[in-house]
């Protein structure tokens, strides 16, 4: 009986669950620790406000330590970001993650997932080539690094139905 309690309180077991109002501070930092231009929280709570964006937290225990946003627009969405905590990353997180955010989308009517990966993010273009997403397109110098430099993206879309 005390097994299920004693591994949430570990935190060994992954729950993915919308995230709420109170979780913008943690969803900023995570977003600013992965990508080079982070979203604050007011543009968190914007999202999370909107009827047509989807966002959801990765918990391990107590601890939050990933999420992922995606906006709706009838049958398709665009995922907007993901990301898991450094410390956390290579466990297959990201994986369950992806996955359950994906069965959410596909409850809610859509058919068709986009997303804009960095070409050079091996970590993520295999996460999604393992997923099902298919690179539909390519644009030059879409990323742009704090030090100038202009990265390219590929445009990768998943059917759900």
């Amino acid at each position: 009986m005390m097994g299920w309690f004693s591994e949430w309180w570990r935190g060994d077991t992954a729950v993915v669950e919308p995230a709420v109002a109170r979780d913008v501070a943690r969803l900023a930092q995570l977003h600013g620790a992965s990508f080079a231009r982070g979203w604050g929280e007011g543009e968190f709570e914007s999202m999370l406000s909107e009827r047509n964006t989807l966002v959801h937290r990765l918990r391990l225990g107590r601890n939050t330590v990933g999420f992922a946003v995606s906006r709706i627009g009838a049958d398709e969405a665009e995922i907007l970001s993901i990301a898991v905590d450094h410390a956390y990353r290579g466990r297959g997180l990201s994986r369950t993650l992806l996955m359950t955010h994906l069965g959410h989308l596909a409850g809610r009517g859509v058919r068709t997932i986009f997303l804009e990966v960095e070409e050079n993010n091996q970590p993520a273009r295999r996460l999604y080539d393992r997923t099902g997403f298919m690179v539909v397109g390519r644009r030059e110098r879409y990323y742009k690094q704090p030090n100038g430099e202009q990265l390219n993206a590929l445009l990768m879309r998943r059917d759900l139905s």
